[in-house]
């Protein structure tokens, strides 16, 4: 699932305290809009998979080394579905599924070509412009969200058979890649 954050509807109240902490620490109220949006939107996408009620699920992050509302997520009443979310400024998606699953959504960015980001993430020289730059940013970021990469690897050439693999465009600027164990398909919310 993706949108824009305005058109996720879903109350703030399903919530836990500590997602409602992280929210009220942004600077600015788009990426708190965003930040909300992305985590309501998890929670529907993961109750169509579930067929169940949106507002019975609670999500949760724990890492070890920021504690709660940090790491991979995951739902409390369903641990072993996989969950993945990704917010910007101006658009959020969510993906739920059987195993591992990793999404993300990043806007291309205008002019010149980011030639130290090509090199960070290890593209290749056929990638010469930001479109196909983030196309390949948003599956090695999905990747790294299913605990296959990391941000000290994004460099590796990532490793994708066996993996299905579901990319749209938004806006037109918007590249959204979902990397999961099974065939997935785009739903609207």
């Amino acid at each position: 699932m993706g949108a824009r954050p305005e058109l996720v509807k879903a109350p703030e109240h399903w919530l836990t305290p500590v997602e409602l902490d992280r929210a009220a620490r942004f600077r600015f109220p788009a990426d708190r809009q965003a930040f909300v949006a992305a985590h309501l939107l998890v929670r529907l996408c993961a109750a169509v998979v579930l067929e169940t009620g949106a507002h019975r699920l609670t999500l949760l992050q724990h890492c070890d080394v920021h504690g709660p509302g940090h790491g991979r997520p995951y739902l409390k009443e369903a641990p072993d579905l996989g969950v993945s979310l990704s917010h910007t400024r101006g658009y959020v998606c969510a993906a739920a599924g059987p195993g591992r699953v990793g999404i993300d959504a990043e806007r291309v960015p205008e002019g010149a070509f980011e030639a130290e980001l090509a090199a960070r993430i290890g593209a290749p020289a056929e990638v010469r412009d930001n479109r196909a730059l983030i196309r390949l940013w948003t599956r090695k970021e999905a990747l790294v969200k299913r605990g296959e990469l990391t941000l000290d690897t994004l460099a590796d050439e990532p490793e994708l058979s066996g993996r299905h693999v579901l990319e749209w465009w938004e806006m037109p600027d918007m590249a959204v890649a979902v990397v999961s164990d099974e065939p997935t398909e785009r739903v609207a919310i």
